[in-house]
C-alpha cells in the first residue's frame, strides 16, 4: 500500500491508508506500508498520529528529495520529489517478497503512473485509488492564479497529468475511489481497453479517534464555552470551486441576523484551516468574503491547517458544525465523517446529487441535519433563504438528537466495510491480472496471507 502521506504528516492525505490497512487486514490480507521519512514534509509534523497507526502495521519508509535540493528547479511537490525512492524502494520489495497485489493512493498522482510496472513486473495485480481526481479543475477553471484562476504553471501541469492518468488506469487492474462520482468521471475521460473491477472506499473517520478527542481538553479553547453564545464551526479547506458556497453561508448568516438583530450578539461562525497551509499567518480566504457580507463580526479565521486531533477536539465541542462543498460534482469532503461522529447538529449545503448529499442524508436525518442542496453554477436566494433559517433554528437552542443518527448506513460505511470492500476488490484485482497474462491460474493467498 503506497501511500506518499501518513503520519506523522498533517495532510488529509495521511489517514487514507492509516484507516484502510487495518481494516484490510481484519479481512485477511496482510498489507505493507510505504511511505515516506518525517523529514521528508515540509509542513509542521503531528507526532501524536504515530499513536493512532496499530503496532502490527509494518511500515517502511524512504526519504524524499529535500526541498532545498530541488526548489531553486522550482520543484516543491511531494510526489515529484518523492518520486525516485518510492520506485526504488517499491522495486526492491516486490523483488524480495511475494506480493499479491500493489495498491497505490493519490494524492500526490505523479508517482503512482510507476505503479503498473512494477506491480506487473513482479507478477502482482496493480489497483489505483483515487482520494480525489488526478485531473479535476485544476489548470482548467482553477489554479494558482490571481483569485484562484488557471496561470501558465497549473495549465501546464494538466497537459502533463492527462496522458500519465491515461496510461495508469488503462494499465491498471483494479480502480477504487471515495465516491462512484470520481470513478465515473475518469471512465468517462480515459475510456479503458476493458472493464475494470472497481470499487467505491469511502472516506472513514474512526470512532476511536473522536472518542479519544471528547476525552482530552484543548490546550487553548478557541472560545469561551461559557459565554451564552451559539459557536459554529467550519473546518477545512475553503477551495476556489467553494467560494460560491462559503458566499451563500456567510450571506445567510447576514439574513439570520437582519430578520432577528438579536442573534448579532448571539451567533459566531469560527473557521480553521480554510488555506490548507501549515504555517502561521497563513492568508486568510474567509475574512474578506465575511467583510463583503457585513459578517465580519460574527466571524474568526485561523488560516492555518490544525492538528488533526485538535480538529476532531474542536468539532466534538461546536454547537454545531457547518459543511459546504464546492460546484464539482464529484467532490467529497473529509470532514463529513468526522462530522457525523461528532454528533453535532450539522448545517450543510452541497451540490445537489453530489455523493456528499447522499451520504449525509443517508446518515443523518431532519432536524439533526439541515441539508440544504442547490444546482447550476451557485446557490441561489431560495437556498440562502432555507441556511438562514437553519441557522436561525440552531442559534434558539436546535441540539443534536440520538435517535436521527443512522450509523450503520450506505451514506457513512465504517472502516471495517470499507476494509471488506477493498479486500473483495483486490480479489477481483488479482483475477482481473491473471486473466490478462494469460496463465488462467487464481491466486491465491501468499503464505501468512494475501498480501
Amino acid at each position: 500500500m503506497v501511500s506518499p502521506h501518513f503520519p506523522p504528516d498533517t495532510s488529509a492525505a495521511t489517514h487514507r491508508v492509516r484507516l484502510l490497512a487495518p481494516a484490510v487486514a481484519a479481512a485477511g490480507w496482510e498489507p505493507v506500508v510505504l511511505t515516506l521519512t518525517p523529514g521528508s514534509y515540509e509542513g509542521r509534523l503531528e507526532p501524536a498520529l504515530l499513536d493512532l497507526v496499530p503496532p502490527s502495521l509494518r511500515v517502511e519508509r524512504v526519504p524524499a528529495w529535500p526541498p532545498s535540493r530541488t526548489r531553486w528547479l522550482g520543484v516543491g511537490d511531494l510526489g515529484l520529489r518523492a518520486w525516485t525512492a518510492l520506485r526504488a524502494r517499491a522495486r526492491a520489495l516486490l523483488a524480495a517478497e511475494r506480493f499479491d497485489a500493489v495498491f497505490w493512493t493519490v494524492y500526490p498522482s505523479w508517482p503512482a503512473s510507476s505503479g503498473p510496472g512494477l506491480a506487473h513486473e513482479a507478477g502482482a495485480a496493480f489497483v489505483l485509488d483515487l482520494q480525489d481526481p488526478w485531473v479535476g479543475a485544476w489548470g482548467r477553471t482553477v489554479g494558482g492564479g490571481p483569485g484562484g484562476t488557471p496561470d501558465l504553471k497549473s495549465r501546464v501541469t494538466r497537459l502533463l497529468s492527462l496522458p500519465l492518468e491515461r496510461r495508469t488506469v488503462c494499465a491498471a487492474d483494479g480502480l477504487s475511489g471515495v465516491s462512484n462520482g470520481t470513478l465515473d468521471e475518469v471512465l468517462a475521460r480515459v475510456h479503458p481497453p476493458r472493464d475494470l473491477p472497481r470499487a467505491q472506499l469511502p472516506l472513514v473517520a474512526n470512532a476511536a479517534d473522536v472518542a479519544l478527542a471528547r476525552r482530552t481538553p484543548l490546550l487553548t479553547p478557541p472560545w469561551n464555552a461559557g459565554d451564552g453564545r451559539t459557536h459554529l464551526v467550519w473546518l477545512g479547506t475553503l477551495l476556489p470551486a467553494g467560494i460560491v458556497v462559503m458566499q451563500a453561508i456567510l450571506a445567510a448568516l447576514h439574513q439570520a441576523v437582519e430578520r432577528d438583530p438579536s442573534l448579532a450578539d448571539r451567533l459566531r461562525l469560527h473557521c480553521f484551516g480554510t488555506s490548507n497551509e501549515t504555517r502561521i499567518g497563513a492568508p486568510g480566504r474567509v475574512m474578506p468574503i465575511a467583510r463583503e457580507a457585513g459578517v465580519e463580526g460574527l466571524v474568526t479565521e485561523q488560516a492555518e491547517r490544525l492538528d488533526y486531533l485538535d480538529a476532531l477536539r474542536i468539532l466534538v465541542r461546536a454547537d454545531a458544525i457547518v459543511l459546504g462543498g464546492s460546484t464539482e460534482p464529484h467532490y467529497t469532503a473529509s470532514r463529513i465523517y468526522p462530522a457525523l461522529l461528532a454528533q453535532r447538529p450539522l448545517i450543510a449545503i452541497y451540490l445537489e446529487g453530489s455523493h456528499s448529499a447522499r451520504a449525509l442524508r443517508m446518515s443523518l436525518a431532519v432536524p439533526s441535519l439541515r441539508l440544504v442542496t442547490f444546482g447550476g453554477s451557485s446557490p441561489q436566494a431560495g437556498e440562502v433563504a432555507e441556511l438562514a433559517a437553519a441557522i436561525t433554528d440552531v442559534a434558539h437552542g436546535l441540539a443534536w438528537r440520538a435517535g436521527d443518527h443512522r450509523p450503520a448506513s450506505a451514506g457513512a460505511p465504517d472502516a471495517l466495510e470499507v476494509g471488506r470492500r477493498l479486500a473483495d476488490l483486490l480479489e477481483r484485482a488479482c483475477a482481473a491480472h491473471a486473466a490478462r497474462v494469460g496463465d488462467g491460474a487464481a491466486t491465491g493467498p501468499a503464505p501468512g496471507g494475501s498480501r
